[in-house]
C-alpha cells in the first residue's frame, strides 16, 4: 500500500516543503482520498510517516471516524442505502418510469407507481374499467427533464446483466415521512403532489400523517397563468410548496406555490430541523467552516456541518472561497445512518422551483484522446479535465474493461487516457466518460448513430422462437426476425448460432425513439454492393438493388426494403415467361434482384421488376451510327461541359464527352443571383463544370443550368414530369422564365412552368413586380391551381406558403452555399497568371495588413497603399476610419473586411475593436451582439461586441426572401443579434451565424430599441463608436450628469467627457401618481445623480431593482419581455403620441417595452373618445391593465377600462361599419373582432327610422348579448348599456315566443307582405303573421297594393290575438279597434279595383315592369320570411345565434344579388378576351358569376328557387297560389303571364256570375297544382320542394337524408348539419328506427368531410339518444368502409370490453377480422366469444362463425366446425340447413349429396323429416337428373312406409 499512495501526491504522505501548512493539508487529503480498506492500518502506516504531528492532530485523528474521513469522497452507489433522501433533476420521462439524474454522475428510476397514492389509485381504478379515464393523464404530462426533484432510495438491486440499479420513490408519503404534524411551521418549503381538485382549490398530498393540506385556487392561478399554460392541475402533479398558515396543530395547513414565494423560500432555525427531518432540496444560509482544493465543510442552521465535494462549487466563484464566509447552500443529501449532510453552492440550485437548463452535452459520442486526470476517488471514480477547461467524470466501473485489469496507478493526476463522451450528468454539468475500450471502439454509441442500411456487428444474445437478439453496443439490442436469420427459412437456429457468436448483420429499420432496431443475416442483403434503397426518393428508375419479398399474392410479390420501403412487382414483371401461380415459384423471405420501374414517393409507392435491365454493352453497330445515338442529351440529364468561349448573356460549351455544343446563361450558373455574373467573369475557355443539368433541347439548340437546387430536385426525383404528376399544395423548384406586370412565370427543370399572380407573389405588398424578382432567379413555389384542360396552373411564392422548415437552418444552408461558390471563384483567380490576381484569391476577410495611407478622400474615406503587391487598391469608408484623424504618409494597422472580386478592390477597416481582437473561445450555439461592418447583396459582414470577430450570416432566409423595404434593410454600424453556428473560421476567414429577431436590431452599438431613438440622441454612428470605447462605465455605477434635454417620455442627460445618458420617464420616481408627468419634474441644466442600468447609454435613479444589475445588458429582448406580462395584470405607463390614423394611444412601459391602447378602450365616455387630445397628455402616466402580447409585433395590448373581455353580459366600446337596412348594424371592437346588432336592440323605443342616425366609423355603446358559435350578438339598447340610469322601455325585448302574452300590444316592423297576411317582426328571432282580415277594415281586393301601403320595414303597433306555443305561431291584429290607432290603410283604399284600375289603366301598363320585379322581390322576402320563421318553429325557445346568422348571410343577398346581375356582362368580356394564361386565375369568379346570372334570369320563372348562398327555407305558414305556381316544372304558364293579363281583363267590370267562375276556376287552378304537388314520381328540385317535403312527412328519415344528400351535391357540409339537426330535433321520439337513420347519416357525414373531433362528438351524442350497441355497430361499419381498419379495430376492442355478452358484436368483428384477411385473429375471438357469451348462444355463434368462414375465409375450415358443431348437436335442424345451403353455394354437388343423405336418415321428428326430403327433391330437380329425382322420391317412400310400419 505504500507504494500506491505515493502514487497519489494528494493523499497526504508526501514531504510538505512548508511546514506550516502541513497540519491542514494532511486533513483535507485524508478526507478526500482514503485509499486504503482498512481504517486501522491507514492511521498506523500515517502515523509511522509522519511522527512528528503536534498534539491537535492526534485528538482530531482519533475524534474523527470512518464517516467523517469519507466525507469528501464522491457519491457512489455503494454509498446509497434504502431511505436515503437525496435531490435529483428528471432526465426521461418514459410512459411507466422517469429516469432521475442524481448528483455525481448517478442515476435513478422513479416507477409510475411511485409518484403518489392518488396517481396509483386512478392508474388501479383504469385498469379495472379496461378503458381511459379522462382525468387521468400521462407521465410526460406531468413531468418534464430538467424538473428537480426530492426522492427517497426505495431499494438496491442488482439487474440481469450485473449492473446496479437505483429505484426511488417520489412518493411524498416516502419522501416526508421523517415529518409529523407538530413539527410543520409556516415558511417551510415542501414537495407534494396534487391528489385532488376541489371547489375553491386543490388538496395536495405532502405524505405527513394526520394533516390535510390546501392549495386555494387564488394561491395558484399565477402557477396556472405562467407554468401551467392555464391549464387546472392534474392529479399526480408535482408541487414544490410553502406552508403558509399551520391550523389546529398541523391538522390543517394552506399552502402556496406562487413563484416569487418559493424561489426565495430559505430554511430557518424558527423552522426546527433536525438531522432526523432535514430534506433535499432545501435552501440555507451557511457559514464556510474549512476550505479544501476537493471542497468545503459548511456549518448551517446553527448546529448543523456538513459537506460541499468540489462538483457542487458555484463554478464562477471556485477558488475565491475562504473561512467564516457566508454563503447560500442546497441540501443534496442526508444519509440516513451516518447523519452525513451534502450541500450544492452552484447558482441553479438555489432558486427551488427553477428546472435546469441544460440537459445535454452538445459533444455526446465524441472520442477525445490525451485526457489528463484530475482526481482520483477510490470508491467512485475519476475526474478528467477536458480541452476546453471543462471538468468531466468517469464512474469507476467505466475507468477500465474489467475489475481485473485495474490499475489505480494509471490514474495520477497529470495521466493522460484516451476516453469517450457517452452521457451527460443534469446534476453535475458534467459530461461523464468511458475509458472502456469496447465503447471507445464501438462502432455506434447510440440508436440515433444507427441508419438503416448499414452494416454493424453484434454479439448473439439470445435465441427465441420470434427471431435472435443480438448486443450491438453497450447499451444496444436489436432484434433479428425469424425470417432474416439465413437467405432461407431456418428450421433449427441455434444449430447455426451460439450465444455469444460474433455476428454481421445489415440494419434493416431503426426508431431512436422507441429503441427499436431490426436487422437481417441474410447474407445476400449483408454483403450486397448494390445501392440501399431507404426511402421512396432513393429509388430513381431503371436503378438495381437487392430487397426480400414479404408477401406473395396472385397477382405478384410485394419486395420490401430498408426502412418499410417496399413496392410491387407485378404479374407480368415476375419473369420474361408467363408465371400462372406466382405462390408456387416464389416464397416469403426470398432475397430478390429488382430493377425500380418507376417510383412516386409522395404516395409512397413503387413499382419493381424482376426482369433486369441489363447494363448496356457496346452493340456491334455501325460506328457512325451508334456515335449519332450515344451523342442525344436528355432533357433533366446530368453532364459534365467544357467552357468554349464566353458571350455576353452567358457561355458556350461543349458537353463532354462528344463535344456537343451547347449555351449555359449567367443566371443559371448559380442559385445566388450575385454569384452568376461573377463566375462568368472568372471562368475561361478550358474550364470544365460539372453536374451540370440540360434544361431544354429544341433543334440542336441545348439549355444547360448549373443551379445547385435545380440539380439536387432532379436527382431526387421531385421533378414533376407532367401536368397529371401535379396537385395543389405540392412545393417545387424552379426558375424565374420572365417577369409581367401581373405577375411572374415560373419554369420548372422538365419544362413545366406556371403563374404566380402579384396578388400572391409575396407576403409583402407588391408595388412593382421587377422590385421583387429577378429573371434566372431560383424560387421556390406552392401550387395552388391546376387545369389539366388547358395545361396552366398559378402558383405561390409567398414564404408563408413555400416554407422549407427551419428558418434559421434554411438561412445558415445559403450562406454557406453562397461562400462556397465565392471560394470556388477564389480557386479559379488563383489559377490565373497575374500575381495582383492571385494574391487577391488568398486575402480573407480577418487578415490584418500594416499599410500606409495614400489620401483621403472629400467623402471622408481613406486610400492606402503599400499593401502585398502594387497597384492594389485597399480603401477604407468614412464608417471605417473609426474616428480617427489619418494624414497622408500615416503607417496604420488594418483589418481586411471582404474583397471585391469583380472591382478588384480590397475593403479594410481601422476601427480599433476589429484591429485589436481578442483571444476568446466562442461556443457554437451561443448568443452574441455584433455590429454590421460590410453588406453585401445576400450576406452581410459584422464583427462581435466582445471579442471583435469578424461574423457572416446570411441576409436571407428563403431563396424567395429577395425584397426589403427601406425600413427593413440593414445598415452599416447597425447592432445585431447573432447566434453562432461555427467557432473557428475556416478558409473563409469568417465565422458563420444566423441573425436573431428583427426586434434585436439596434440602430447604434449597444442600442437596444430603434423606436426610441430621439433627434437629439442621433450621433454619427463613427462618433458612436469612439464614444463607446471612450467611457469606463460598468452597470450598476453611480453617475452625475447635466440635464440637456427633456422629451415626454424621458430625459436627455450629459454626462462627464460628453457621453450621452438617457433616463426613461418609469426611472425617474419611486411612486408615479397617475396622470402626472414625471419628466417635467426635472429641468434643464439641472444636475442629477443616477445609476447605470444597461449599455444602451440609458442611465436611471437609485431605485434601481437589482435584476437590472445581474443582467447582461443584451440577454433578454424586447420580446421576450413582453411576454412575462400577463393578461389582467397592471402596468404604468408613459403616453408617447396619440395615433390619429390608426386610432390608438402609443404608451411606453419601460424603455423598451411599448405598448397601444386602442381609443376604444381608452373610457366609456363618448366624451373622452371624442377628443382624445383634451383628456390624455403627452408624457402623462396612465394606470392600464394588460390585455395581451400583440403576436406578430413587439408591443403590449392595453386597455385603461380594465380586462378587455367580451364576453356575455359585458359594455364594450365599438364602432359601426356597415348600416344594413331594415336588418340592423354590424360593429367592429378592437382587436379585429366583429358583432351584429339586430334592429329591435338599437333602441329602447322604436322609430320609424331606426337607422337614420348610424353611419360608419360611429362609436357605439353595446350590450354582449352572446358570443355562441363565435358570434357577437349585441344590443344598443339603454336598458342594457347603462342599466343604473333605468330609463323607461317603451319597446321590451322579445327574444322568444314566451315573452309575448295573448291580448298584449306590442310594436314592430313590416317584414314582408304574403298572399296569406302581412309577416311582422317583433323581435330578432320572432315574426307573427296577421291574416288580412285583421290587417284593416278597409280590404283592397287587391292585395298587391298593400306593398305600397306596408312597406318592408314599416313601423306598426299590434296586438297579440293568439299563441300557438306547440307551432311557435303568434296571430296579431292592427285593426284600430285593437291597437286603439288609425287603420294602417287609408279608406280611399275601399273604392272597387275595377274603378281605380279604369283611371290608370295606362299608367299601369307603363309600369308592369316595375310590378314584376316588386312582385318578384316580395316572394324573395317571403323566402326570408319563412328563413326567419324557420328557428321558431323548431324550437320553443329560439337560439339568438342562428337568427344573427341569418341576419348576416340575408342582409347581404338582395342588393349583391342585383348588383352581380347588372356587373357581370361587363365583367366577362375582358376575362375571355384576357391574357389566357390570366383565364385559369379568374376562372372560378366567372363561374360564379354565371351561376348567379342564370339564377336571377331564372327568378322570373322560378321565383321560388331558393339562392345557392342562402340558408335552407323553412315553415311557411299558409301555402298560397302565388307561392306555388313558380315552382311547377310542368306548367306552360308563368307567373309573368298571368300578371299580363290582368289590366286587360281589368278593363271590363265583371258580374256576378263571372266573378262565380273566376272562383272556381282558381279552385281548379289549386286542385291541380296540389295534385302535381301530390305526386309521388315528382323529384324536389330545391330547398324549398325539401321543406315542403318534410312539412308534409316529418317523420320520414328518407326525406330528410335525400335533402342532406341535395345540400352535399352541393358541396354545403354546414347546410346538411343543419338539416340533420333539423331532424332530429323534428322526428318524433317514438321513431326511434327514422332517428337512428339520421345519426347514421350525419356519423357517415362526419367521417367524410368532419374532422375526428367532430365525428367523436356526434358518435357521443348518438349513444346518448339511442341505443347504443347499435351505434357502436353502424359506426365501426362506417369505418370499415371508409377503410379506417385502424379506427375499426380500436371501436371493437372498446365494443367487446362494453358488450361482451352481445354476440352480434362478436360475430361483426369476426367479419370484420375475416375481411382483412386476418384469419388466424378471427379464430382467437371466436374462442374468446365462447369463453364470455352463455352456453344457449354457442351453437349460434360458431353457425355464425362458420358461414363466415364460408363466405369470407376458408370453406374447408367452415365444413370442419359445422361438422364439428354437429357431432354435438345432431338433432339442431336450423344448423343443418344452414350447413346446406353453404355447401349448396360454395360446395360441389357431391358434398350436397352427401350431407343430405346424411340428413334423411336422422331419427327426427316427421314434420322435420318431410322439410329435408322436400328440399333435397328441390334440389334434385334443379341440378339433378330425372334418375336422381327418382331416387330421392323412393327413399322418402321408404322412409314413409318404415315410419308407418313402427306405429303398427
Amino acid at each position: 500500500m505504500a507504494t500506491l499512495e505515493e502514487s497519489f501526491p494528494r493523499g497526504g504522505t508526501r514531504k510538505i516543503h512548508k511546514p506550516e501548512k502541513a497540519f491542514q493539508q494532511s486533513i483535507e487529503q485524508d478526507n478526500l482520498f482514503d485509499i486504503s480498506t482498512e481504517e486501522g492500518s491507514t492511521k498506523r502506516k500515517k502515523s509511522q510517516k509522519v511522527p512528528a504531528k503536534t498534539k491537535k492532530l492526534k485528538i482530531e485523528k482519533r475524534e474523527s471516524s470512518k464517516s467523517a474521513r469519507e466525507k469528501f469522497e464522491i457519491l457512489s452507489v455503494e454509498s446509497l442505502c434504502e431511505g436515503m433522501r437525496i435531490l435529483g433533476c428528471v432526465k426521461e420521462v418514459n410512459e411507466l418510469e422517469l429516469v432521475i439524474s442524481l448528483p455525481n454522475g448517478l442515476q435513478g428510476f422513479v416507477q409510475v407507481t411511485e409518484i403518489c397514492d392518488a396517481y396509483t389509485k386512478k392508474l388501479n381504478e383504469q385498469v379495472m374499467q379496461e378503458q381511459p379515464l379522462k382525468d387521468l393523464f400521462h407521465l410526460p404530462e406531468l413531468f418534464s427533464p430538467g424538473m428537480l426533484v426530492r426522492c427517497v432510495v426505495s431499494s438496491l438491486s442488482i439487474t440481469e446483466r450485473g449492473k446496479k440499479s437505483v429505484k426511488l420513490s417520489l412518493n411524498p408519503k416516502n419522501v416526508n415521512r421523517v415529518l409529523s404534524a407538530e413539527v410543520l411551521k409556516p415558511g417551510m418549503l415542501l414537495t407534494g403532489t396534487v391528489s385532488s381538485l376541489e371547489d375553491h382549490g386543490y388538496l395536495v398530498d405532502i405524505g405527513v400523517d394526520g394533516t390535510r393540506a390546501f392549495l386555494p385556487l387564488l394561491k395558484a392561478q399565477e402557477y396556472i397563468q405562467q407554468k401551467n399554460k392555464g391549464a387546472k392541475l392534474k392529479v399526480g402533479q408535482y408541487l414544490n410548496c410553502i406552508i403558509e398558515e399551520v391550523k389546529g396543530s398541523g391538522g390543517v395547513v394552506h399552502l402556496s406555490i406562487g413563484h416569487l414565494e418559493v424561489s426565495t423560500a430559505i430554511a430557518t432555525e424558527e423552522q426546527s430541523w433536525t438531522l432526523n427531518n432535514l430534506l433535499p432540496g432545501l435552501v440555507v444560509k451557511a457559514q464556510v467552516q474549512k476550505v479544501t482544493p476537493f471542497g468545503l465543510t459548511l456549518n448551517f442552521l446553527t448546529f448543523f456541518t456538513g459537506v460541499v465535494d468540489f462538483m457542487h462549487l458555484d463554478p464562477k466563484k471556485a477558488g475565491t472561497y475562504f473561512s467564516n464566509q457566508a454563503v447560500k447552500a442546497c441540501i443534496l443529501c442526508v444519509h440516513p445512518r451516518t447523519r452525513v449532510v451534502r450541500l450544492s453552492m452552484r447558482p441553479i440550485f438555489l432558486q427551488p422551483g427553477r428546472p435546469l437548463s441544460r440537459l445535454s452535452c452538445q459533444h455526446l459520442g465524441a472520442v477525445l484522446t490525451d485526457v489528463p486526470v484530475q482526481g482520483f476517488f477510490k470508491k467512485a471514480g475519476a475526474t478528467f479535465r477536458l480541452k476546453d477547461g471543462v471538468l468531466a467524470y468517469a464512474r469507476l466501473s467505466h475507468l477500465s474493461d474489467s475489475k481485473n485489469v485495474f490499475n489505480p496507478e494509471a490514474f495520477k493526476p497529470g495521466n493522460t487516457h484516451k476516453c469517450r463522451i457517452i452521457d451527460y450528468s443534469q446534476m453535475d454539468e458534467l459530461a461523464l466518460l468511458s475509458l472502456r475500450t469496447s465503447i471507445i471502439e464501438a462502432q455506434y454509441l447510440r440508436y440515433h448513430d444507427i441508419k438503416p442500411g448499414a452494416v454493424v456487428k453484434g454479439t448473439v444474445l439470445t435465441i427465441k422462437p420470434y427471431g435472435m437478439l443480438v448486443k450491438v453496443g453497450e447499451q444496444m439490442r436489436g432484434l433479428v426476425p425469424h425470417m432474416h436469420l439465413a437467405d432461407i427459412l431456418m428450421k433449427n437456429p441455434e444449430k447455426k448460432y451460439h450465444i455469444g457468436d460474433e455476428v454481421k448483420c445489415r440494419v434493416l429499420l431503426c426508431d431512436p425513439e422507441a429503441k427499436k432496431l431490426v436487422m437481417t443475416l441474410k447474407k445476400t442483403l449483408v454483403e450486397s454492393k448494390l445501392p440501399a434503397i431507404t426511402c421512396f426518393a432513393d429509388a430513381k428508375p431503371g436503378l438495381q438493388t437487392h430487397g426480400f419479398i414479404i408477401r406473395v399474392k396472385d397477382y405478384g410479390c410485394i419486395v420490401k426494403f430498408y426502412s418499410d420501403v417496399q413496392g410491387l412487382v407485378p404479374k407480368h414483371e415476375l419473369s420474361t415467361e408467363y408465371i400462372p401461380d406466382p405462390e408456387r415459384v416464389f416464397y416469403t423471405g426470398q432475397v430478390v434482384k429488382v430493377a425500380v420501374l418507376n417510383s412516386e414517393p409522395s404516395k409512397e409507392r413503387m413499382l419493381l421488376s424482376f426482369k433486369l435491365l441489363r447494363d448496356p454493352e457496346p452493340k456491334k453497330e455501325p460506328a457512325g451510327h451508334n456515335q449519332k445515338k450515344e451523342k442525344a442529351i436528355n432533357v433533366g440529364q446530368l453532364v459534365d461541359v467544357k467552357v468554349l468561349e464566353k458571350t455576353k448573356d452567358g457561355l458556350e460549351v461543349a458537353v463532354l464527352p462528344h463535344n456537343t455544343r451547347a449555351f449555359l446563361p449567367t443566371s443559371h450558373l448559380s442559385d445566388h443571383v450575385t454569384n452568376g455574373p461573377l463566375l462568368h467573369h472568372w471562368l475561361q475557355a478550358g474550364d470544365t463544370l460539372h453536374r451540370v443539368l440540360c434544361l431544354s433541347q429544341s433543334e440542336g439548340h441545348v439549355l444547360l443550368c448549373r443551379k445547385p437546387a435545380l440539380v439536387s430536385t432532379v436527382e431526387g426525383g421531385q421533378d414533376p414530369k407532367n401536368f397529371s404528376e401535379i396537385h395543389p399544395g405540392m412545393l417545387l423548384v424552379g426558375f424565374v422564365k420572365s417577369i409581367k406586370d401581373y405577375g411572374v412565370f415560373i419554369q420548372f427543370p422538365s419544362g413545366l412552368s406556371g403563374l404566380a399572380p402579384k396578388a400572391i407573389m409575396s407576403d409583402k405588398f407588391v408595388t412593382s413586380t421587377s422590385e421583387h424578382f429577378v429573371e434566372g432567379q431560383t424560387v421556390v413555389a406552392k401550387v395552388t391551381n391546376v387545369d389539366e384542360e388547358k395545361q396552366r396552373m398559378l402558383l405561390s411564392l409567398r414564404l408563408s406558403d413555400c416554407g422549407l422548415g427551419d428558418l434559421a437552418t434554411t438561412s445558415l444552408l445559403l450562406l454557406s452555399q453562397c461562400l462556397e461558390e465565392l471560394q470556388g471563384v477564389r480557386s479559379l483567380m488563383s489559377n490565373r497568371d497575374s500575381v495582383l490576381i492571385q494574391t487577391l484569391a488568398e486575402m480573407t476577410p480577418g487578415m490584418f495588413l500594416d499599410l500606409v495611407v495614400q489620401k483621403v478622400l472629400e467623402d471622408g474615406s481613406v486610400v492606402f497603399s503599400g499593401g502585398p503587391v502594387p497597384n492594389l487598391v485597399l480603401r477604407a469608408s468614412r464608417y471605417h476610419r473609426g474616428g480617427q484623424e489619418v494624414e497622408s504618409g500615416q503607417k496604420k494597422k488594418v483589418v481586411i473586411l471582404n474583397v471585391d472580386l469583380l472591382k478588384l478592390e480590397v475593403l479594410v477597416s481601422l476601427h480599433q475593436d476589429l484591429v485589436n481582437r481578442k483571444a476568446k473561445k466562442l461556443r457554437k450555439g451561443s448568443e452574441h451582439q455584433a455590429v454590421v461592418q460590410h453588406l453585401e447583396k445576400s450576406f452581410a459582414i459584422a464583427s462581435l461586441v466582445e471579442t471583435g470577430h469578424l461574423v457572416a450570416f446570411s441576409l436571407t432566409s428563403h431563396l424567395n426572401d429577395t425584397f426589403r423595404f427601406d425600413s427593413e434593410k440593414l445598415q452599416v454600424g447597425q447592432g445585431v443579434s447573432l447566434t453562432l453556428k461555427t467557432t473557428e473560421p475556416g478558409v473563409t476567414g469568417l465565422l458563420l451565424a444566423v441573425e436573431g429577431p428583427a426586434a434585436k436590431r439596434t440602430m447604434r452599438l449597444t442600442r437596444k430599441d430603434s423606436e426610441t431613438v430621439d433627434e437629439d440622441e442621433e450621433v454619427d454612428p463613427a462618433l458612436t463608436v469612439g464614444t463607446i470605447k471612450k467611457h469606463t462605465f460598468s452597470i450598476g455605477d453611480m453617475v452625475t450628469g447635466t440635464v440637456k434635454s427633456i422629451k415626454p417620455t424621458h430625459v436627455v442627460v450629459t454626462l462627464k467627457d460628453g457621453i450621452i445618458g438617457c433616463i426613461h420617464a418609469s426611472h425617474i420616481l419611486d411612486d408615479v401618481p397617475e396622470g402626472t408627468s414625471p419628466t417635467t419634474k426635472l429641468k434643464v441644466g439641472k444636475t442629477v445623480t443616477a445609476r447605470v442600468i444597461g449599455g444602451r447609454d440609458m442611465k436611471t435613479f437609485n431605485e434601481l431593482e437589482d435584476g437590472h444589475t445581474a443582467l447582461n445588458t443584451h440577454s433578454v429582448s424586447p420580446m421576450e419581455k413582453i411576454k412575462r406580462y400577463q393578461a389582467g395584470q397592471t402596468v404604468t405607463c408613459f403616453l408617447k403620441k396619440y395615433n390619429v390614423v390608426k386610432k390608438w394611444l402609443e404608451v411606453e412601459i419601460a424603455p423598451d417595452i411599448r405598448g397601444r391602447i386602442p381609443l376604444l378602450l381608452t373610457s366609456l365616455s363618448f366624451k373622452v373618445l371624442k377628443h382624445p387630445d383634451k383628456k390624455f397628455r403627452v408624457g402623462q402616466a396612465l394606470r392600464a391593465t394588460v390585455v395581451g402580447p400583440d403576436s406578430s409585433k413587439a408591443f403590449l395590448r392595453l386597455s385603461l377600462i380594465g380586462p378587455h373581455k367580451l364576453e356575455e353580459g359585458e359594455v364594450a366600446m365599438g364602432r359601426v361599419v356597415k348600416v344594413t337596412p331594415n336588418e340592423g348594424l354590424t360593429i367592429s371592437f378592437p382587436f379585429g373582432k366583429i358583432g351584429t346588432v339586430s334592429l329591435f336592440h338599437v333602441s329602447d323605443s322604436y322609430s320609424e327610422t331606426p337607422l337614420e342616425d348610424f353611419v360608419p366609423q360611429k362609436v357605439v355603446r353595446c350590450y354582449i348579448l352572446s358570443t355562441e358559435d363565435n358570434v357577437l350578438t349585441l344590443s344598443l339598447r339603454s336598458s342594457r348599456t347603462n342599466p343604473e340610469t333605468k330609463s323607461k322601455v317603451e319597446d321590451p325585448e322579445i327574444n322568444s315566443i314566451q315573452d309575448i302574452k295573448e291580448g298584449q300590444l306590442l310594436r314592430g316592423y313590416v317584414r314582408s307582405i304574403q298572399p296569406h297576411g302581412v309577416f311582422f317582426g317583433l323581435g330578432p328571432s320572432v315574426v307573427g303573421l296577421a291574416r288580412y282580415p285583421h290587417v284593416s277594415q278597409h280590404s283592397p281586393s287587391k292585395k298587391a297594393l298593400y306593398n305600397k301601403h306596408l312597406p318592408k320595414g314599416k313601423l306598426l303597433t299590434a296586438r297579440v290575438l293568439r299563441l300557438n306555443h306547440q307551432k311557435n305561431l303568434v296571430e296579431l291584429s292592427f285593426l284600430p279597434g285593437d291597437t286603439g290607432k288609425p287603420d294602417v290603410l287609408s279608406a280611399s283604399l275601399e273604392v272597387p279595383l275595377s274603378e281605380q284600375e279604369e283611371r290608370k289603366t295606362g299608367a299601369e301598363e307603363k309600369d308592369q315592369k316595375g310590378e314584376k320585379k316588386n312582385q318578384k322581390r316580395n316572394k324573395k322576402n317571403q323566402k326570408q320570411l319563412e328563413e326567419v320563421e324557420l328557428p321558431s318553429k323548431e324550437k320553443q325557445q329560439p337560439q339568438k345565434p342562428q337568427a344573427q346568422k341569418w341576419g348576416r348571410q340575408e342582409h347581404q343577398e338582395p342588393g349583391s344579388e342585383q348588383e352581380r346581375v347588372s356587373k357581370k356582362p361587363k365583367k366577362a368580356g375582358p376575362s375571355e378576351e384576357d391574357d389566357s394564361l390570366l383565364d385559369v386565375y379568374y376562372r372560378e369568379g366567372e363561374e360564379e358569376g354565371e351561376e348567379t346570372n342564370m339564377l336571377s334570369k331564372e327568378k322570373q320563372t322560378k321565383p321560388a328557387e331558393t339562392p345557392r348562398l342562402q340558408l335552407s327555407s323553412g315553415f311557411a305558414w299558409n301555402v298560397g297560389l302565388d307561392s306555388l305556381t313558380p315552382a311547377l316544372p310542368p306548367l306552360a304558364e308563368s307567373s309573368d303571364s298571368e300578371e299580363d293579363e290582368k289590366p286587360h281583363q281589368a278593363t271590363k267590370k265583371k258580374s256576378k256570375k263571372e266573378r262565380e267562375l273566376q272562383k272556381q276556376k282558381a279552385e281548379k287552378e289549386l286542385s291541380r297544382i296540389e295534385e302535381a304537388l301530390m305526386d309521388p314520381g315528382r323529384q324536389p328540385e330545391s330547398a324549398d320542394d325539401f321543406d315542403r317535403l318534410v312539412l308534409s312527412s316529418p317523420n320520414s328519415s328518407i326525406l330528410w337524408l335525400q335533402y342532406m344528400a341535395f345540400h352535399l351535391q352541393a358541396t354545403e357540409i354546414e347546410k346538411a348539419r343543419a338539416v340533420a339537426e333539423r331532424a332530429l330535433k323534428t322526428i318524433s321520439f317514438r321513431e326511434e328506427q327514422e332517428k337512428l337513420n339520421v345519426w347514421v347519416a350525419l356519423l357517415n357525414l362526419e367521417n367524410m368531410y368532419g374532422s375526428q373531433e367532430s365525428l367523436t362528438k356526434v358518435f357521443e351524442r348518438a349513444v346518448q339518444y339511442n341505443e347504443p350497441l347499435k351505434v357502436f355497430l353502424h359506426l365501426a361499419d362506417i369505418y370499415a368502409k371508409s377503410e379506417k381498419f385502424q379506427e375499426a379495430s380500436e371501436l371493437y376492442n372498446r365494443m367487446l370490453k362494453r358488450f361482451r355478452q352481445e354476440k352480434a358484436v362478436w360475430i361483426k368483428y369476426g367479419a370484420f377480422l375475416l375481411r382483412r384477411s386476418q384469419a388466424g385473429a378471427s379464430h382467437c375471438v371466436l374462442q374468446r366469444a365462447l369463453e364470455c357469451l352463455p352456453s344457449t348462444e354457442h351453437v349460434d355463434v360458431i353457425a355464425k362463425f362458420a358461414q363466415l368462414e364460408f363466405q369470407l375465409g376458408d370453406p374447408e375450415r367452415a365444413k370442419a366446425i359445422f361438422e364439428n358443431t354437429l357431432t354435438t348437436y345432431p338433432k339442431r335442424t336450423d344448423v343443418w340447413s344452414v350447413y346446406i345451403d353453404m355447401t349448396i353455394k360454395h360446395g360441389s354437388q357431391k358434398d350436397v349429396r352427401d350431407i343430405f343423405e346424411r340428413v334423411i336418415h336422422l331419427s327426427l321428428a316427421p314434420k322435420k323429416m318431410k322439410f329435408f326430403f322436400k328440399r333435397y327433391l328441390d334440389y334434385e330437380k334443379q341440378h339433378g337428373t330425372e334418375k336422381d329425382v327418382q331416387a330421392v322420391k323412393a327413399k322418402a317412400l321408404e322412409y314413409v312406409e318404415a315410419k308407418s310400419s313402427v306405429e303398427d
